[in-house]
């Protein structure tokens, strides 16, 4: 997608984090059970920063829900749209991606993204692993408000340089639920610190 496809994009702004995201997620994920049971075979899950208690986010609600194949679940585009979601041809080989209520003022994003694969395990490793190491959790919140500064009016440009550190943090995530991972890496090690 290029920037004559659609509107400007919100500024990149990040809000302390608020007790209310997880019902907000709650509520709407409810709503997407119902809209999209055809075509969902796996969990609607809270993914991205709103879904890691204490940390600071951009306070838009990432949904990521299961479906079997991209290609079976090209009709549910129509179902979220009449959620009030605005699909945007986005990583069109990984995932169906949404946004809502409008592309410059959003709320929540939606991922359709087939279980089992990379797209849907990744993220949440990423989500599980801050959640129980708040030194991660820490510094991912320190290079998201340096990125957020550098980047206040590019969010594709932010998502970018953030891509290192989730990574990283995920890759480490897996190797320690993997046969022979021991959960205890040290994330140091892996040039986690000073990102």
């Amino acid at each position: 997608m290029d920037d004559t496809t659609r509107p400007a994009d919100a500024p990149v702004e990040i809000a302390p984090y608020d007790p209310s995201w997880p019902d907000r997620f709650d509520e709407e994920a409810e709503r997407l059970r119902h809209a999209l049971a055809e075509w969902l075979v796996g969990p609607v899950e809270h993914i991205g920063s709103t879904a890691i208690p204490g940390l600071a986010a951009k306070p838009v609600i990432d949904i990521m829900a299961g479906v079997r194949t991209l290609d079976d679940s090209r009709p549910a585009i129509a179902a979220a749209a009449e959620l009030g979601y605005c699909y945007a041809p986005y990583q069109v080989e990984i995932e169906h991606w949404f946004c809502k209520p409008s592309f410059a003022f959003r709320t929540h994003h939606l991922h359709l993204i087939p279980v089992g694969s990379q797209a849907w395990v990744r993220p949440i490793a990423f989500r599980d692993y801050l959640r129980v190491h708040a030194g991660v959790a820490a510094e991912y919140e320190v290079l998201k408000r340096r990125l957020a500064i550098e980047h206040r009016l590019d969010r594709e440009a932010y998502t970018v340089a953030k891509r290192p550190f989730i990574d990283r943090v995920t890759d480490a995530a897996l190797g320690a639920s993997h046969p022979g991972g021991n959960g205890c890496q040290e994330l140091g090690s892996l040039g986690l610190t000073g990102i």
